[in-house]
């Protein structure tokens, strides 16, 4: 739509639902909602909201780098948020009638942004549509339900059900535990379809008080408009219901991690056809190049999957942590691996990505993982075997903490030159800030073990 057009489209739909406030909603890069909240009227009036570009330079703690001026102009330069229209949506649980509108950022002068999340995703889809590819993805979101906890100090605890009972023991796929909770997961049902947000099914998961959500198969931007609308869904949810909603990787030490999972295929533009099987429905070689390249790529990329110190809780080669994946390897409907090939016909033929958490920025992990597999298409990349058995024989093949998943990030070229250098840059600056900020805290491990013994 022309500005005209779409200023004429944004005052109508303002009208027909009473819109009296906007939150103007730009991603940052731990994936949390920064933005403005203006009245419709002053929105209408055609003068773009501005931010600094230093919002994408603030650590999860607040703080910012120490080395801020390498990575961002100290001038902190304003940036115009453009409206993208097509995630203008009612927040559901406001008590005005307020609009929530993702925007994109550019400079003054028109430049792009490059540490925006949401431009470096677009940045890979382009090179998609470059080659005549459209990436098509389906995510599916882990998450807990957890009893509220003003205190950081004290470990999460599952919430209590209709039965005033917490679970005690893991019921996977129990219809009776999320019957549980079901007037949370009526109101997230209705606030999702006011939000157009395309969930599918909902399921328990492995851990206490642990549920999935399954998102239709689409657009790899607006299926993380989505994932990110839907993430701030569930926790508002959650707190009316005196609980909280949390996409922890870890957030209690005797349960399973919670993963974004992420199914993954490729379209010919001009066809449509998934380029991943042919009319026999038999693998192609995209489809195992494809594979190869996240094989190869995702390791180094892993800081941007596992972006949290709390993330490689997760990932360790441990019993308790149930379906997380330690490395790399590729198999048909096997779980044990990070790269699982599900059965389905031509299709949705398709790559699970099964290595991010839950807690990942949804723009950064679908770029990340997106442009792994391109470079495999693009250098035709051979993938290792298919493991049948449990891919956990092959070995711990992942950086293991945060601090070694970013130096491999830094070193990656090939990551660099897909994602952006400033933007790597800017990420792990970021990220460091953050791991820094956790290791001067002191544990109560510590505190257990070693107070009176050393």
């Amino acid at each position: 739509m022309a500005d005209e057009e779409s200023g004429q489209w944004l005052r109508n739909w303002f009208n027909e639902h009473g819109i009296t406030e906007v939150e103007c909603v730009v991603p940052d890069i731990t994936g949390e909602p920064k933005g403005k909240i203006m009245p419709a009227a002053k929105y209408l009036g055609g003068e773009r909201p501005r931010l600094p570009d230093s919002i994408f330079i603030q650590a999860a703690t607040g703080d910012y780098p120490e080395n801020e001026e390498e990575i961002v102009d100290p001038a902190e330069l304003d940036m115009e948020l453009i409206a993208d229209l097509s995630t203008c949506r009612r927040v559901p649980w406001a008590r005005e009638p307020t609009a929530q509108i993702v925007h994109e950022c550019r400079y003054l002068n028109d430049d792009p942004v490059l540490v925006s999340p949401r431009h470096v995703l677009k940045r890979v889809l382009d090179l998609y549509a470059a080659r005549g590819l459209k990436p098509v993805v389906a995510p599916e979101m882990e998450f807990y339900l957890v009893q509220r906890n003003t205190d950081a100090d004290y470990p999460l605890q599952p919430p209590t059900g209709r039965t005033g009972r917490r679970e005690v023991s893991r019921r996977a796929y129990s219809i009776e535990a999320v019957n549980e909770f079901d007037p949370v997961f009526e109101a997230m049902y209705d606030y999702c379809e006011l939000q157009g947000l395309d969930i599918d099914t909902l399921i328990h998961e492995e851990g206490s008080g642990q549920m999935e959500i399954n998102f239709e198969h689409g657009d790899p931007l607006e299926l993380a408009d989505q994932i990110f609308y839907f993430k701030r869904t569930l926790r508002e949810v959650a707190l009316a219901h005196n609980m909280y909603g949390t996409f922890m990787a870890k957030p209690m030490a005797e349960e399973p991690g919670s993963a974004m999972h992420l199914h993954q295929s490729v379209c010919d533009l001009e066809t449509g056809e998934n380029v991943f099987a042919d009319e026999q429905n038999e693998a192609t070689s995209d489809f195992h190049h494809f594979i190869g390249g996240l094989q190869h790529y995702l390791p180094e990329g892993l800081a941007l999957l596992a972006p949290n110190v709390n993330s490689y809780r997760r990932l360790l080669p441990d019993p308790g942590n149930v379906s997380a994946p330690i490395n790399t390897e590729w198999g048909y409907d096997n779980r044990t691996v990070g790269l699982r090939v599900p059965h389905s016909d031509r299709k949705a033929k398709r790559v699970e990505n099964r290595i991010a958490g839950a807690d990942v920025n949804p723009y950064l992990a679908i770029a990340l993982s997106l442009a792994c597999g391109y470079v495999g298409l693009s250098q035709k990349m051979a993938p290792r075997p298919s493991v049948a058995s449990s891919a956990y024989d092959s070995g711990y093949r992942l950086p293991s903490d945060l601090g070694r998943a970013l130096d491999t990030l830094e070193e990656s070229e090939t990551i660099k030159s897909l994602l952006g250098e400033r933007f790597i840059n800017t990420y792990v600056a970021v990220k460091r800030t953050e791991a820094l900020a956790h290791f001067k805290v002191i544990s109560s491990w510590e505190r257990e073990y070693l107070l009176l013994r050393v």
